[in-house]
């Protein structure tokens, strides 16, 4: 290895394979070192070359002393023995005013072990996160290995788990969320290069159910990593600004955001903006781009507060930790596929220009990883040096061919032999992916003309249809280019909602939510099938926050709505996708939609000037996936031609701007009017009205008081009306309002007539006709007037004539007509038969058991008059319905 300086790929650098943190020093103490920062060290050959041309100036030889090489250390050797004891400082604490409010941030208490630790607090809410690398760097990749865990312990609010599990279990989905908004604004300040795993963890310990605990999380693991070794460029903070009224509030509380029009979060430095999302009520996009404004100017007075902390606290960064691939080589893959990758960036369809940059990928590892490579170039050209110059005895003399000192022997010059420069697999692969990104921003600036043949402003054609599932209550296949969703929405009533755990000892319930699905077949791969991933969730909770302003109240639309979005195809801003086909999916399952929303995702090329342009940055509309990857930013608005709903926006460069960001957001706009525009030609159309397969759902409100008569002792009685009837459920709430889900109208309509003769109010001088006796006694009869309501007809009110008992003229089952005279102080009912016989012929003849002559279904008699006064008459089914 020694003998051949390109074996790594870095021609006369040499950089172990494993470079540890701590003990290294001490294993290797005759070997040239550096040591930095974080004590991590590489072996440099510079030195020796060094050496070498000290060597021959002064013509002596070469030793393999080992005092002839220095050792650079960072910390003297007290910091160094006190940081390997775990030895920390003592607690530093700084507030730091956000809004109309103070936070608090102390590092050194907690979790001194950690490369970073902090904890922070808002009012009674506290955060704590740590920071912490592994102790040898992973394998070289383009993605930067940073994981984020973020839990809610229900023991901060004073509970524990509900389950048979008495303690934390799998990451909730909102868990998921804000560790999602941690990640996002941390990744685009890392150095490259840096290859060292990192670990962001991060509980709420406790939690006042009034100060949302993920503004905090991202400003706590954003100073977390500002004080750990982690080489990352600037602090990030994060706040959340509400819009109550006209008036924008930075972190408002929980009670102040249930009447703001705007849920934003925003992290960033103090320089530029790196991540914002939110969710909105049709907001205009300069009332965006205000709160945007008042969210940086607070993230840019909580990272300069946090700075001083920094520089008290922090820790050295490992700046000596960074392993770049050698310059050279970004040459050598432009000159080797230069030409061949113009062609390749060609071709419009995704999998065939992703199969030919598969192959040409191989034939430029093949050649600089295996075959070696002698550049054209010239300069780059490596030379064979002298392979036992390392070897050579200590007194031995070296004399460089062609090289004349004075009292020398002139030595005739040989030419020297060109070696082919040899790199490592991962350094090439690193390469080729940066020189692609290069390339293809470079053909969108010069010719403005982008992989598919658009131009950075056009949309790429949409097709639409719905119904494609006959049995699904309402589906929709949205189709833009080469993204394609199959959208799915299933109505239910509230047994279908989505109940949500959280750390407020309420139950909480979603009646809409939106659940997306990527499997990879829809990019023609094999991978993990299974639980959603992160992405899913995030993608999913982005489009059902752009779809829910749309939705009609509770009491227009007592339905939960279940939105399935499975992406069949992909090629870029699948998540919008799943935004336009899940409001047709509505509009097909019959949902009364305020109107059509439809998304878009946004990206840019930043620095035109690099590729000759007037430096003015380049938005694209409708980026394909090659295009997020390789551009600036990724900016996801969804709304109508009105105002946004929803969006998202990961920055991976600093200097974006207001103006940039305003540019993109009117932009947008124009995308989606365009794109509603298309929906509308959907075909076939939505049908916009209920499926005959979807349940019916009925909305009754009756007085809280009368909830209990429904519900029954121990629920009996609503069960037998649901087991009578053949309803599916029946819902009660303590407002009074009943919801009953049936399968069919006839169903429905008999439960209906039950609850409603159950719950009536009786008002004195009312006639109920056709009502069953339901049991005798030796003082009268029981006779029910309505399902469950029963009164006392006593012996005297049962006849005009005298009566020694009332089995003599009536038995159990018989039917009369009787008034309502009385309603005593404990709400029992007294009824009178007597009161609507003329006169005592008429009650000879109707001794006889009465028997149900009226008509099968409901009876409804005229108003009798009764001393002079109308009276009400009252319905009822002779069945009980």
């Amino acid at each position: 290895m020694l003998a051949n300086p390109s074996f790594h790929g870095r021609p006369l650098q040499f950089v172990p394979t494993v470079v540890c943190r701590n003990e290294l020093w001490r294993s290797y103490p005759a070997f040239p070192l550096q040591l930095h920062n974080r004590r991590s060290y590489h072996f440099l050959a510079s030195s020796t070359l060094e050496i070498r041309r000290n060597g021959r100036r002064k013509r002596r030889s070469i030793s393999r002393n080992s005092t002839q090489f220095s050792v650079r250390a960072s910390e003297d050797a007290s910091v160094l023995a006190a940081d390997s004891a775990g030895v920390q400082g003592s607690p530093f604490s700084v507030r730091i005013p956000v809004g109309d409010r103070h936070i608090t941030v102390e590092t050194g208490l907690i979790g001194r072990q950690a490369s970073g630790a902090v904890t922070i607090r808002d009012g009674e809410t506290i955060i704590y996160t740590t920071v912490c690398l592994s102790d040898v760097p992973s394998e070289p990749g383009d993605f930067f290995p940073l994981s984020v865990h973020y839990q809610e312990r229900f023991s901060a609010a004073g509970r524990t788990s509900g389950g048979f599990f008495k303690r934390e279990g799998r990451t909730k989905d909102h868990e998921v969320l804000i560790c999602r908004l941690i990640d996002r604004p941390l990744r685009p300040t890392m150095v490259k290069g840096f290859y060292y795993e990192t670990q962001v963890l991060s509980w709420v310990l406790s939690y006042d159910g009034l100060h949302p605990p993920d503004a905090l999380a991202v400003t706590a693991a954003g100073i977390a990593m500002a004080l750990s070794e982690v080489p990352n460029s600037e602090v990030v903070a994060g706040v959340r600004i509400g819009l109550i009224g006209d008036k924008f509030v930075v972190n408002p509380t929980i009670q102040e955001m249930e009447n703001s029009k705007l849920d934003l979060l925003l992290a960033g430095t103090k320089n530029a903006t790196l991540m914002i999302e939110g969710y909105c009520d049709f907001i205009p996009e300069d009332k965006l781009l205000e709160a945007v404004k008042v969210g940086q100017d607070a993230v840019r007075g909580i990272c300069k507060e946090v700075e001083g902390l920094v520089q008290k606290c922090g820790k050295p960064k490992m700046f000596d930790a960074i392993r770049l691939p050698p310059k050279e080589l970004y040459k050598l893959v432009e000159e080797i596929a230069g030409s061949e990758l113009v062609e390749v960036l060609q071709i419009k369809n995704k999998i065939p220009r992703r199969k030919a940059l598969s192959s040409l990928e191989d034939h430029v590892i093949s050649i600089l990883s295996e075959k070696g490579y002698i550049s054209t170039m010239g300069a780059l050209g490596s030379t064979e040096m002298m392979p036992d110059l390392l070897e050579e005895d200590e007194d031995e003399e070296v004399v460089v061919d062609g090289e004349v000192d004075e009292g020398d022997v002139h030595i005739k010059p040989i030419a020297r032999k060109t070696v082919p420069l040899l790199f490592s697999e991962v350094d090439v692969k690193l390469v080729f992916k940066e020189v692609t990104s290069k390339f293809l921003r470079k053909r969108i600036v010069e010719k403005g003309k982008r992989s598919d043949g658009r131009s950075p402003q056009e949309i790429r054609s949409i097709d639409a249809r719905c119904g494609l599932l006959p049995r699904a209550h309402g589906s929709a296949l949205f189709t833009r280019g080469e993204t394609q969703s199959l959208a799915v929405v299933t109505l239910g009533d509230k047994q279908m909602a989505q109940k949500i755990d959280n750390l407020v000892d309420e139950d909480e319930y979603k009646r809409f939510y939106l659940q997306y699905s990527f499997p990879p077949s829809c990019v023609g791969e094999v991978g993990r099938v299974g639980a959603p991933s992160r992405r899913e969730i995030g993608h999913g909770m982005l489009a059902e926050r752009a779809l829910e302003p749309i939705l009609p109240p509770d009491d227009d639309f007592p339905y939960t709505v279940r939105v399935e979005s499975t992406i069949t195809e992909s090629n870029g801003s699948s998540s919008m996708a799943s935004v336009c086909g899940g409001c047709l999916a509505l509009q097909d399952a019959g949902v009364p939609v305020k109107c059509s929303i439809a998304g878009i995702a946004m990206g840019m090329v930043l620095d035109t000037k690099e590729f000759g342009g007037d430096g003015t940055p380049l938005i694209l509309s409708d980026i394909l996936g090659s295009e997020d990857a390789s551009g600036d930013m990724d900016f996801k608005v969804a709304g109508n031609d009105v105002g946004i709903t929803a969006f998202q926006m990961d920055i991976k460069v600093g200097g974006i701007t207001l103006p940039i960001m305003k540019q993109a957001l009117l932009q947008a706009k124009d995308g989606r009017k365009h794109i509603l525009a298309e929906m509308s030609k959907c075909s076939p159309p939505p049908s916009r009205k209920l499926s005959k397969y979807a349940p019916l759902i009925h909305v009754m409100r009756v007085k809280p008081e009368k909830i209990n008569l429904i519900i029954g002792a121990g629920g009996k009685k609503v069960k037998s009306i649901i087991e009578e009837t053949g309803v599916e459920a029946i819902d009660t709430q303590d407002d009074g309002v009943v919801k009953i889900t049936a399968k069919d109208l006839s169903s429905l309509e008999k439960s209906k007539a039950i609850i409603s003769n159950l719950t009536m109010v009786p008002t004195v001088g009312d006639i109920y006709r056709n009502c069953e006796i339901k049991s005798i006694a030796p003082y009268g009869a029981f006779v029910e007037i309505a399902p469950g309501r029963e009164g006392l007809c006593h012996i005297s009110e049962l006849s005009a004539n005298w009566l020694a008992k009332a089995e003599d003229a009536f038995k159990v089952g018989d039917r009369l007509d009787v008034k309502l005279i009385e309603i005593n102080d404990k709400g029992q009912l007294r009824l009178s038969r007597r009161a609507l016989l003329p006169d005592a012929e008429t009650e000879k003849q109707s001794t006889k058991p009465r028997s149900a002559s009226l008509p099968n279904d409901k009876v409804v008699s005229p108003k009798t008059p009764d001393k002079g006064k109308p009276k009400k008459a009252v319905a009822v089914s002779k069945d009980g319905g």
